[in-house]
């Protein structure tokens, strides 16, 4: 089987999971962002032909040099920890971040995007696990600044995105309980939709999608090992 078949093959059995755990959880629509870091071109090239729209890239510089060798109708992710020196070179690619992780970027990409004349989409990237080796903002911190970050003019908070501690899938699903109770949290205090929760990689999507992710950043499952 060549490895655009595979890639096609893989992706149909990811959308039926994708659908039973959907149905499980009665939430309305899950978007498949397709984490294709470190995978060339032509990987991307044979998931957009079988229908994948939405792709993750983790580093500024992976994503600018693919996106140019890719076809017109790729749609992509940001999806790893954003460099202050890299997000005007980002914007030109990306209109979706979701790894907005402190109030401090969260301004400067505010400052940028006016200046480009952009409005992308952010994710509040949170470390509901409180592991010193993650990025994001702590719950607390999150609450207290959140209706500052909620008076940024051109940057639009649609979710919340966590990467919870390696373990087992089942592991994984008090960290998605406490990112979905967080966001219910913040709807409340802001009294404005945060409609979306970016949460689930290959070995724990299904889970994510029972505790209500919107969005499931999946890389090993379509596009194999690195």
């Amino acid at each position: 089987m060549s490895d655009t078949s595979q890639i096609a093959q893989r992706l149909d059995d990811i959308h039926a999971q994708i659908e039973t755990a959907r149905a499980r959880a009665g939430t309305p629509e899950v978007t498949l962002v397709a984490v294709s870091k470190t995978h060339p071109p032509e990987a991307v090239e044979a998931a957009l032909a079988a229908g994948q729209c939405d792709f993750g890239e983790n580093r500024v510089q992976e994503m600018l040099a693919k996106a140019p060798l890719v076809s017109s109708g790729a749609r992509w992710h940001l999806v790893g920890h954003l460099q202050s020196n890299k997000i005007r070179k980002a914007l030109a690619v990306s209109e979706i971040f979701h790894g907005i992780d402190s109030l401090a970027l969260a301004h400067d990409v505010d400052r940028i995007a006016q200046e480009e004349g952009c409005r992308p989409k952010i994710f509040l990237e949170t470390n509901v696990s409180g592991e010193g080796s993650k990025y994001g903002f702590r719950p607390e911190t999150l609450i207290s600044e959140w209706e500052e970050i909620l008076a940024l003019g051109r940057v639009e908070p649609v979710g919340l995105m966590t990467i919870p501690p390696i373990g087992k899938a089942e592991e994984s699903r008090p960290f998605f309980v406490k990112l979905r109770q967080l966001r219910d949290r913040l709807e409340q205090q802001g009294g404005v939709p945060l409609p979306y929760l970016s949460m689930g990689m290959s070995g724990d999507f299904a889970v994510a999608i029972e505790e209500g992710a919107t969005h499931v950043r999946i890389g090993t499952a379509i596009f194999g090992e690195r």
